[in-house]
């Protein structure tokens, strides 16, 4: 099994469309690189406070890098169905009633992206009047990661939408494996 087949989520396969499992993967690829790099570029702002000689500029790296995996990973987490939205009750559901609260659900989703999309540009706009410091870059580099994560959300819940509305919503989830992507799926136990 690949990187990419164990990064692209194949649960709830019916909501999704193959053109966009590529983006799937780049955003979860993005969504590593950002964590990494929080992580590396707070480890160097603590090193270099604790030596004497800090280096500002890594607050600025260390926000930008967080703010953007967060972003990127509410969107990708939008299309895996792991965040925003309520599942539990929509699950409880079965025939027309579940396609009733599925939809609505996703129309709410839908509604906080447009709002994303729509208040993050304005704020994307006004960050031009401000700079961060030591860099002077204008914030707006920081919000440009909102309406971003508007538009991302917003393609990956009427992909939902469409492909539910076609294929229903009720389907049986085949058998996940025991063990994640990330601890070694399909590599044979070591035997002592």
């Amino acid at each position: 099994m690949s990187i990419a087949e164990r990064l692209v989520l194949q649960r709830q396969r019916h909501l999704k469309w193959r053109a966009l499992d590529r983006l799937e993967l780049i955003l979860m690829i993005i969504c590593g690189l950002t964590l990494f790099g929080f992580s590396m570029s707070v480890c160097a702002d603590i090193t270099t406070r604790i030596i004497g000689r800090p280096w500002l500029w890594l607050q600025e790296v260390t926000s930008t890098l967080f703010i953007y995996g967060i972003f990127i990973g509410a969107a990708v987490a939008t299309r895996r169905n792991d965040h925003l939205y309520l599942t539990a009750v929509a699950e409880s559901m079965h025939g027309r009633s579940r396609l009733i609260a599925e939809v609505a659900i996703r129309l709410i989703v839908l509604a906080v992206a447009f709002c994303l999309i729509y208040y993050g540009y304005l704020n994307f706009l006004r960050g031009f009047g401000s700079f961060r410091l030591p860099s002077n870059t204008p914030i707006a580099s920081l919000y440009a990661a909102i309406p971003l994560c508007g538009a991302l959300v917003a393609l990956f819940t009427v992909e939902q939408i469409v492909n539910g509305c076609r294929n229903g919503f009720d389907h049986p989830e085949p058998q996940e494996p025991e063990h994640s992507a990330a601890f070694g799926a399909s590599r044979p136990e070591a035997t002592l």
